[in-house]
């Protein structure tokens, strides 16, 4: 059985998950970081912490911490109903459980509930949203999208995914996309044409392989920069 979302959920992971799904290191812990689409991960609380340098930029960092929460709480019966219907489609490894997966992502989200007054104070969560991103050329090391581009695929445009791969390019030295499947576990149909415009217009572009697989299939990651 395929999952289907009616809209696109405000649903966020932690700085482990994102290590795991980007293929981060040492190094790149080092790097000016840009979360887009960041969403209520706690990537950027976890980093901050740890000495990193973590920039958010997400439309719904325009809201209250009340009505996101009460966004997340929305998107919390979705996806597990979607993921107790569907258990065959995820892998059961390091997540072993539907209730260990809704504690996982509820302690990183409050995190993020808990830091986002600070973290607009100091500019760490930017309201924005792909294609256009208030950045200048440049700004950043390393660009990341999680869960957005290629999952949603029902929901935005082949257009929309090559504009926001390219703009995050402009903005970023590095741009990595996680994951590649969209949210029935199918291949993204844009993800072919992006690459090979990708291509077309002089960028490098890599799929890479990440620790990390919890929908089935869903273990690569797309790195562009500019060839």
């Amino acid at each position: 059985m395929g999952i289907k979302f009616e809209k696109i959920l405000i649903w966020g992971r932690s700085a482990e998950e994102y290590t795991k799904m980007f293929g981060l290191n040492l190094e790149d812990n080092k790097l000016k970081i840009i979360d887009c689409a960041g969403g209520p991960a706690s990537f950027n609380v976890e980093m901050t912490r740890r000495g990193g340098n973590v920039v958010s930029c997400d439309p719904i960092y325009k809201f209250s911490k009340t009505e996101i929460a009460q966004r997340i709480q929305e998107a919390n019966r979705e996806v597990m109903n979607a993921v107790q219907g569907n258990p065959d489609n995820f892998v059961w490894q390091d997540i072993q459980s539907p209730n260990q997966l809704l504690n996982i992502r509820r302690s990183a989200m409050q995190e993020f509930i808990e830091d986002l007054s600070l973290g607009i104070q100091e500019k760490r969560y930017v309201i924005g949203e792909l294609p256009t991103l208030p950045f200048a050329d440049r700004q950043f090391d390393l660009a990341l999208c999680s869960h957005f581009l290629f999952v949603y695929s029902e929901h935005l445009s082949e257009e929309f995914h090559l504009a926001s791969i390219v703009e995050m390019c402009r903005v970023a030295i590095e741009t990595r996309i996680f994951p590649l499947l969209d949210t029935s576990g199918k291949l993204s149909p844009f993800l072919l044409p992006a690459v090979n415009q990708l291509l077309k217009q002089g960028y490098k572009v890599e799929m890479r392989q990440a620790s990390y697989e919890f929908q089935k299939s869903g273990d690569k990651f797309l790195s562009i920069s500019k060839s």
